[in-house]
């Protein structure tokens, strides 16, 4: 299984940025799929989610209203369309992919993760 992440870069406070993760070696049609940034000296946090469906989608309150998470099943593709990006969303940036397919805020349920794209967000 691999999920390859990318996308990230520096941006200014106010931009905006779509990361990529386009999944291989695993049945897309079944995962949920989540992000999770990890930013220096801090624990791995949730992000955003989409089940298995597309159909429901889930979302940190930090950043509710700003990020739109999307899959596209044709590509085997999720994407994290970021915006209005404040300095506080600098992190690494992590795709995973859930079994289960509902979405979860956990990391511990999720099977895979991906190798991670840097996000830095400038003031």
């Amino acid at each position: 299984v691999q999920l390859q992440a990318s996308g990230g870069g520096l941006v200014t406070a106010g931009g905006s940025l779509r990361l990529s993760c386009a999944a291989s070696g695993l049945t897309f049609s079944l995962y949920a799929m989540g992000w999770f940034h990890q930013a220096p000296g801090k624990e791995r946090e949730f992000v955003a989610a989409i089940a298995w469906s597309g159909d429901s989608t889930y979302y940190a309150d930090s950043v509710k209203g700003r990020f739109t998470l999307s899959r596209d099943k044709v590509r085997n593709t999720v994407y994290l369309q970021m915006n209005s990006l404040k300095p506080e969303d600098t992190a690494v940036y992590y795709c995973a992919a859930d079994r289960r397919g509902g979405g979860s805020h956990y990391y511990g349920d999720y099977d895979y993760f991906g190798q991670g794209t840097l996000v830095t967000v400038s003031s």
